[in-house]
């Protein structure tokens, strides 16, 4: 209950993916009218959890990012499948579920080309979120992606697959990537009596088989009357299967009377009011409700995801913690960090400080009085990938030392160079490996 007073009943949404579809017309539009395009959209989506438990792995309000990726139904071949399609994935298909219990490994393509994998554009999506989930920092010798069950999967998908990450309590579910099929356009359409269809047009004009039906609208008003809502809809979903309104024709034809059931209901037909045939036609376009292949993320399962695979302690000291967090995503790229509260370091710190800023680099300086050691595990702590050390000898060459957080190892990197070598690993244009090139490894005492 929501309002003032509570007594205002609100609905909250169980997944952000309906208001893409009921904005399907309006999208479409924006893309020129052509598919295959997509939408992706980042939003709260709320469950009646009767426990909610396991930190952000089982909530009543969560984060959700999904994307709806609208298709051809009979094309769901992807553009840039051919730029991933070597990749490799770890899949857990329903055979091997049912039987070894075992993973496999194998290209996209391989997946696609022996039907484990439904189609291309989900087979894409499977190999872009296997290569995000792997820049997050996530091991991927604990990841798999897990497909349905033919007795867990939705009645009206074809193909779901859900990426799974091992974690301490075991494999939890933190993506679901499935081919939803027309089920969700078709339904919206229905209840809002608003079409959402794709056209698609043909190199020159084609010769189509359609059905040609013609309807006694008098005869049938005047038989059903107050029904005739329930009747349309039947008739709707009679034309829209072709193989059904053929055996509804076979039916009047020879017995000049035909059922038709709608929702419990059921309404007989006679030969005078409905009369069906096949056709062959010239068009130079077709119209059709498109399939959507759905990538949909678990935000706070990703993020308990990185937690706990980029969490260690440092070998030999168990009170050293260390959070590994890849420089992409680290929320403090960088730690500044004089030897000592010395006031000859200040200037030197702000002028770094200000460099770092200027090149969009995330930095937090530590400018107390404590041991070095102990101002490199604070940064250890936060996940910040790379430390920049000010000490007296900074005063007279104008070199800093810079620490890559890991490997605890240093090298020595004039101060007018170390924020564009920075900026390059952070931004992913280097490495460090690049750096102790150019830079060769101190040799320091064992932290």
């Amino acid at each position: 209950h929501i309002g003032p007073e509570g007594h205002n009943v609100g609905y909250l949404r169980p997944e952000t993916a309906q208001g893409i579809f009921l904005n399907f017309r309006r999208l479409l539009e924006y893309n020129a009218g052509k598919v295959p395009f997509g939408c992706a959209q980042v939003g709260n989506a709320f469950r009646n959890e009767i426990a909610p438990r396991g930190g952000l792995v089982r909530v009543r309000e969560f984060q959700q990012a999904e994307i709806e990726w609208f298709v051809h139904p009979d094309d769901k071949s992807h553009a840039k499948f051919g730029e991933v399609g070597a990749h490799v994935l770890t899949l857990y298909p329903k055979d091997l579920q049912l039987t070894t219990g075992k993973t496999v490994a194998m290209t996209a393509r391989d997946a696609v080309d022996q039907k484990i994998i439904a189609n291309e554009s989900l087979a894409y999506y499977l190999t872009r979120t296997a290569a995000f989930v792997e820049l997050l920092g996530i091991d991927m010798k604990r990841v798999r992606f897990r497909q349905h069950l033919d007795t867990e999967m939705a009645h009206y998908a074809c193909d779901c697959w859900d990426l799974e990450i091992q974690l301490s309590t075991g494999w939890v579910e933190c993506a679901g990537h499935a081919d939803r099929s027309c089920y969700d356009l078709q339904v919206h359409a229905a209840k809002s009596k608003v079409e959402m269809v794709g056209t698609r047009k043909f190199d020159a004009p084609r010769a189509v088989d359609v059905l040609d039906v013609k309807l006694n609208k008098g005869k049938i008003g005047k038989s059903f009357k107050s029904d005739m809502a329930l009747v349309n809809k039947g008739l709707d979903a009679l034309v829209a299967d072709e193989a059904a309104a053929l055996a509804f024709e076979a039916q009047l034809a020879s017995t000049g009377e035909a059922v038709l059931a709608v929702d419990g209901k059921s309404f007989a037909f006679t030969r005078d009011m409905w009369s069906v045939k096949k056709v062959t036609k010239m068009m130079s376009e077709e119209k059709f409700v498109p399939s959507v292949i759905e990538p949909s993320f678990g935000v706070g399962r990703i993020l308990t995801a990185v937690f706990e695979h980029t969490f260690y302690a440092r070998e030999g000291d168990e009170k050293r913690g260390v959070m590994a967090f890849p420089a992409l995503i680290a929320p403090i790229k960088v730690a500044v960090l004089p030897l000592s509260n010395a006031k000859e370091f200040n200037p030197v710190v702000a002028d770094l400080e200000r460099q770092l800023r200027a090149a969009g680099i995330q930095s937090k300086s530590d400018t107390s009085g404590v041991a070095i050691g102990r101002k490199y595990a604070r940064a250890d702590e936060l996940g910040t990938p790379f430390g920049v050390t000010i000490d007296f000898e900074t005063l007279q060459d104008h070199a800093v030392t810079v620490r890559e957080r890991d490997s605890c190892a240093q090298i020595r990197v004039p101060l007018t160079k170390v924020v564009a070598h920075l900026k390059d690993v952070v931004e992913g244009r280097a490495s460090w490996a690049t750096l102790t090139k150019d830079y060769p490894v101190l040799d320091t005492k064992k932290e």
